[in-house]
């Protein structure tokens, strides 16, 4: 199976600075010519914005030819097992990008896949977004390491990849969860044991209070609908606003990984503020992906 990106720690941590690096210059200079000849599939279980657009957009700036597949228009709707859709899209394309539900069906995917598979979202992870974050704080902060990140919210995929983060770069991550909705401790061990200086509270304000970083997301992600009036009782007092921002270090940046429900996870005068890298961050989507494409297809 060739190299692909199915969380995170799939590149690893020392490679980060160079593919960040890379994702600067594509940010200066767009238009490149490194997929030239090659075409991508971007395939799609979930709806999506950000993603979609990113990645179609940065296939073809890179010079290459993006083909979008839904579950919908595509025999993945009519039940084609993975395995076989992997093994023909193998044969027409370069890479594959797929935005799903379990992380098992990334799994299943690129075990059967002969060319680099890409995970655009699955429940369990999100590591294109969470390497975009970690690019924006560079960006922003001038560093990653020696800074306070704040997660306030769900024990979502967003947090785990924030996990997986904070142990393979050694980062201090707090946590901020309702009772019920923690994140997988297995994997908060596993990542403390990887040098990850992780806590975990169920107080917001703990966890803000002189953080660098503070992250959310919406309390019921897609797939949850069903559940999202018992989640905004459990999740009552866990809104990012402006009280809990200043809480925060004075050169603290708020991070949300978007569709936001102002009001909800986050108040409209912060993801709106002037300490709000939302948009920036939304922005960095592109050229982080575009520097992931080139380094699985180089290294494929």
């Amino acid at each position: 199976m060739p190299r692909g990106f199915l969380t995170l720690s799939d590149i690893a941590p020392e490679r980060w600075p160079g593919l960040w690096d890379r994702a600067s210059l594509l940010k200066r200079e767009r238009v490149q010519r490194t997929l030239a000849g090659k075409s991508v599939a971007l395939v799609f279980e979930k709806a999506s914005t950000r993603t979609r657009v990113s990645f179609e957009v940065g296939v073809f700036e890179l010079g290459g030819h993006a083909v979008v597949i839904s579950n919908q228009g595509s025999q993945l709707g009519r039940g084609e097992p993975l395995a076989d859709t992997a093994r023909v899209l193998s044969g027409y394309c370069h890479a594959i990008m797929f935005r799903t539900f379990g992380q098992e069906r990334v799994a299943e995917l690129a075990k059967f896949a002969s060319v680099p598979v890409i995970n655009g979202l699955s429940d369990q992870h999100h590591p294109c977004q969470v390497a975009t974050d970690l690019f924006t704080v560079r960006e922003q902060l001038g560093r990653t390491d020696g800074l306070v990140y704040a997660w306030v919210g769900d024990g979502n995929n967003m947090a785990t990849s924030w996990i997986e983060a904070a142990g393979m770069f050694g980062l201090e991550l707090r946590l901020a969860c309702p009772d019920g909705f923690a994140p997988d401790p297995a994997l908060v061990t596993q990542a403390r044991e990887r040098g990850g200086r992780i806590s975990l509270t169920r107080d917001p304000r703990e966890a803000v209070a002189g953080a660098h970083v503070i992250s959310t997301d919406v309390w019921a992600s897609m797939g949850q609908e069903a559940e999202a009036a018992r989640r905004r009782v459990a999740f009552a007092g866990y809104c990012v606003d402006t009280a809990l921002v200043q809480l925060a270090a004075p050169e603290a940046i708020v991070l949300h990984c978007l569709p936001a429900h102002r009001g909800e996870e986050i108040t409209a005068d912060v993801l709106d503020g002037p300490r709000s890298r939302a948009w920036v961050q939304a922005e960095n989507r592109l050229h982080v992906g575009k520097a992931i494409l080139e380094h699985v297809l180089e290294s494929a």
